[in-house]
């Protein structure tokens, strides 16, 4: 069996997005938490003259991040095997997944706020709202990173989906995929 060694630049590389997704998971963390003592501490939740918050249009959203997960996999997948064409679709279906989330979630807050939760709605809409804004912010970082997988330019051409960056971004992805799927159970179901 042989052993290939890991250039200092990858593994630099992937250490540092380690200790990067660390940081922003005790971040998140931070606010969940948060979240926790807030909905611990009220009386009851969600409070006197709200509703409960749709579980619909937010159970897409997590299959759709989901399935981005999935593509993005795939194309990662499929360039290790050379098929770049391929490649290219997987990246182009999670972009366009992750841009329907971004809809989607900007419905759900549009109908929210016609229904009365706002940011100034107390600990129920300020917290709702600091989460979900903080992670779709994630969401459109990660949305840039892929176009930038997917982008050819001319001064800068396309990055190899099997290069250090590429797996860089799926890893922060992934990250923004997890973070969801807890936001969703603890926020929306729980």
């Amino acid at each position: 069996m042989r052993t290939e060694e890991v250039p200092a630049e990858r593994s630099l590389a992937y250490a540092g997005m380690v200790i990067f997704l660390g940081s922003w998971a005790m971040m998140f963390g931070a606010l969940f938490f948060s979240y926790a003592v807030l909905r611990v501490s009220a009386p009851i939740w969600p409070p006197p003259g709200f509703e409960r918050l749709p579980l619909g249009l937010p159970g897409i959203n997590t299959l759709l991040l989901l399935a981005s997960s999935r593509t993005l996999a795939l194309a990662l997948d499929r360039a290790r095997r050379g098929q770049l064409a391929q490649c290219r679709n997987e990246l182009l279906w999670t972009i366009a997944l992750g841009v329907v989330f971004v809809g989607l979630q900007c419905k759900v807050w549009a109908e929210l706020w016609k229904s009365g939760l706002h940011l100034d709605s107390g600990a129920y809409g300020g917290t709702f709202y600091v989460l979900t804004v903080f992670h779709i912010l994630h969401v459109l970082v990660g949305l840039g990173l892929l176009a930038r997988l997917e982008a050819p330019h001319e001064l800068h051409p396309p990055v190899a989906p099997g290069s250090v960056p590429a797996t860089l971004t799926a890893m922060f992805w992934h990250f923004v995929d997890v973070v969801w799927l807890t936001m969703f159970l603890v926020v929306y179901v729980l």
